[in-house]
């Protein structure tokens, strides 16, 4: 069974967009995953098809409806009845690769896309609505985040990456962010590759690309360090980046 991704937009012409070219439109075309974008303006009971309100007890902006949101909810769980229902907001819960691996292996995604002020409250217990944040930004809506997110469960599809390593191999898998990479030229502006990189000692190449991703993650988010399990009494300010030459 294919990954189902079903997009809940008030601008479904947003889709596929990126997601229709390199490796996900590769895919897409291939049959590994499908995706359909759905108006929630055409599950507006009235004849002005009203998505939004006035925020209750006052307030700048409008609010999505919740019954509206209900209704387009219901129809794109027909239609993928065990996919679970994400809906892109800043109020929720970071997004991260632990996550996105149990959506990639699973039948799919029905991702909601807010706009305006945001949704109804209710409609998060009303039909089990998962929250999802990819960062402390604010976007004029849902639809680049939900391609962010469907990018980062397609690309881990079987079969989607040339090398399986490539998934595995990277920032966030193992709780740390990726070592750094280089490429010919040897020297560029003065900047020349590690020495450790251009030695053919896969060990050596192997410990060193260890270190440097500890030492990245413990400088830059100390956050993932400290969630990181060898880390007692080190603190987040002390990696150093040694023999690396300039290669820094």
């Amino acid at each position: 069974m294919s990954f189902k991704a079903t997009v809940l937009t008030l601008y479904p012409e947003m889709f596929p967009g990126p997601l229709g070219i390199s490796l996900a439109g590769r895919a897409l075309d291939a049959g590994a995953w499908s995706m359909e974008a759905v108006q929630i303006r055409d599950f507006a009971a009235d004849r002005h098809h009203t998505v939004d309100d006035t925020p209750a007890g006052g307030g700048a902006g409008m609010v999505l409806k919740v019954d509206v949101l209900a209704a387009a909810i219901d129809h794109a769980r027909g239609l993928n009845p065990d996919a679970p229902v994400l809906a892109m907001t800043p109020r929720g819960r970071p997004l991260d690769q632990p996550r996105v691996r149990e959506l990639a292996a699973g039948p799919g995604a029905i991702v909601l896309c807010g706009r305006f002020e945001g949704f109804d409250e209710r409609i998060f217990q009303g039909r089990d609505v998962e929250e999802v944040s990819v960062g402390d930004i604010v976007l004029s809506g849902g639809e680049p985040a939900a391609i962010m997110l469907l990018d980062a469960c397609i690309r881990l599809l079987p079969g989607v990456m040339g090398a399986a390593s490539s998934g595995v191999e990277e920032s966030f898998e193992n709780g740390l962010l990726e070592y750094p990479h280089f490429t010919r030229p040897v020297e560029w502006e003065g900047r020349t590759i590690p020495e450790v990189l251009r030695s053919g000692d896969h060990a050596k190449i192997a410990a060193w690309r260890k270190r440097r991703s500890e030492d990245d993650t413990r400088l830059r988010r100390p956050d993932l360090w400290e969630r990181h399990g060898d880390v007692r009494g080190q603190p987040a300010s002390g990696a150093r980046h040694d023999d690396e030459g300039t290669g820094t």
